[in-house]
């Protein structure tokens, strides 16, 4: 709720709140971004390494290593709502937005840890991701429809619509935080020698805590499986960026449409997500996560360039025939919003045969940090586009060309990141036969054993890993630990 419906509100409306209704011009919404993203470089891979390490003291102890940061952010979930504030300066919306990102990542990260300490089995991790999912897109289509029904009620031109829909988003946020505190749970007890070993591993002192912390950090990147997963990760993700930064410009100046309109037809698109996540849960199961992330993004591509098309032959928002490629955008968005975050949760099962460690925490940090950082680069890179094709903020009617540049964005932005995507996901072998047999190597060497135990095993772990079979274990300067 608090992943899929923050961001499906930020990358869809913020970029139309900031330029039409608050007076800010689209290099200062851009500028916004970019403060926010470099002030979470520090802020969401030091709240993942502490989450890693937090289960040795009382406070770990008592409220979970993971889940007493859920907890502690539950109070300070308001602050979505004071980001849609209208009449402010400048640099109220700047302090705002990142005090939202930050409140944000402390309750995100150590939340994507969790289905990989719920659970050890392949099925379970994807019905959790597959759940996660699911409710994420019900969050969307309310952060879709959401603004259209406050249209219709205080007028198409009160930017309250905005403020009105971050209070309602708040207290979704604050109530379902709640219930995942309440009913999730850790594998490692808090407080058990084992938490408290994990706590402990490491380094001490503060200069020595943020050189272990970024060297966490880049070392995820030297997992073969975690560097295709994000290309992957991106090549759905930052599609989507622009393609709903771009969408509502889109139907307001190129199809003559409204923010009502373009509010209804995202709803619509984010209903057909959600049954196209059910369609990739199984298809993701029974096939494997490359060939549905492959059919999706086809899907998604299809839908941008029928749009455009559609556009260059004269149509408006108006005609019945746009819910042609709303329902294919929505088929391939669906998919590709599912498929990354199920094989999310295998990726510290890779990481954990090449360090002997479990460093879910790095990994969510890294995950976070980069999602927020493209998806603020692809809004950003949209308003800095629009503006140098001519984008007049607050205007009524935009020029030729700059109806062309927004055209092109959403058409050829979407679509090169999509196949970015696909050629990444050529190379990309993790599914349930290669998960089990990580697994079963990962007790395997838990024994002591040294030699792998079959040429196949040793094919498929060196695959997964990037690194030879005589280099696992911790017997490599990844995590900085040798055994």
């Amino acid at each position: 709720m608090l992943g899929a419906g923050s961001m499906a509100v930020i990358s869809g409306w913020v970029l139309v709140f900031y330029t039409q209704f608050c007076g800010l011009s689209a290099g200062q919404a851009a500028l916004i971004f970019a403060v926010a993203r470099v002030l979470d470089a520090f802020a969401s891979p030091m709240i993942g390494y502490i989450s890693d390490h937090f289960g040795g003291n009382w406070l770990g102890a008592k409220f979970g290593r993971r889940r007493f940061f859920i907890l502690a952010a539950i109070p300070l979930l308001p602050s979505f709502a004071l980001m849609w504030l209208p009449g402010q300066t400048f640099w109220y919306y700047l302090v705002s937005y990142v005090l939202f990102e930050l409140i944000y990542a402390m309750e995100i990260i150590p939340f994507e840890t969790l289905a990989a300490e719920m659970s050890t089995d392949y099925k379970t991790k994807a019905k959790f991701a597959g759940s996660r999912i699911l409710f994420g897109q019900v969050s969307a289509i309310l952060a879709g429809f959401l603004p259209l029904w406050l249209i219709n009620a205080l007028g198409r031109d009160s930017a309250d619509t905005f403020f009105y829909m971050g209070i309602i988003f708040a207290v979704l946020f604050m109530a379902t935080a709640a219930f995942l505190y309440l009913f999730s749970w850790e594998r490692f007890v808090p407080g058990s020698p084992e938490a408290r070993a994990l706590s402990h591993t490491g380094a001490t002192g503060l200069g020595s805590a943020f050189k272990a912390l970024y060297r966490n950090l880049f070392s995820t990147m030297r997992i073969r499986a975690f560097r295709l997963h994000l290309g992957m990760y991106l090549g759905g993700y930052i599609s989507q960026d622009i393609f709903n930064a771009a969408f509502t410009f889109f139907v307001i100046f190129a199809l003559a449409g409204s923010t009502a309109i373009a509010s209804g037809l995202l709803g619509t698109m984010y209903i057909v997500q959600f049954v196209a996540v059910i369609i990739a849960i199984n298809l993701a199961l029974r096939a494997s996560p490359r060939i549905a992330y492959q059919i999706a993004a086809v899907a998604f591509a299809a839908g941008a360039v029928t749009l455009v098309a559609l556009w260059s032959g004269g149509m408006t928002a108006t005609s019945w025939v746009l819910w042609v490629p709303i329902v294919l955008a929505g088929l391939g968005r669906g998919a590709l919003n599912y498929i990354p975050w199920a094989t999310y949760n295998y990726m510290a099962d890779v990481d954990e045969i090449v360090t002997g460690q479990r460093r879910e925490g790095s990994f969510a940090g890294v995950m976070t940090f980069v999602r927020k950082a493209t998806q603020a680069a692809a809004v950003a890179g949209v308003g800095f586009i629009m503006q140098a094709g001519g984008f007049v903020s607050g205007a009524t009617e935009q020029t030729p060309q700059a109806v062309l540049t927004i055209a092109v964005l959403l058409g050829a932005g979407t679509v090169g990141t999509l196949f970015a995507g696909i050629l990444v996901s050529t190379r990309f072998r993790l599914d349930g036969r290669t998960h089990s047999i990580l697994m079963s190597e990962i007790e395997h060497l838990r024994t002591g054993a040294r030699a792998p135990s079959s040429l196949e095993n040793r094919a498929v772990v060196e695959d997964l890993s990037g690194w030879s079979y005589e280099q696992l274990w911790g017997n490599n300067p990844v995590a900085g630990v040798k055994h």
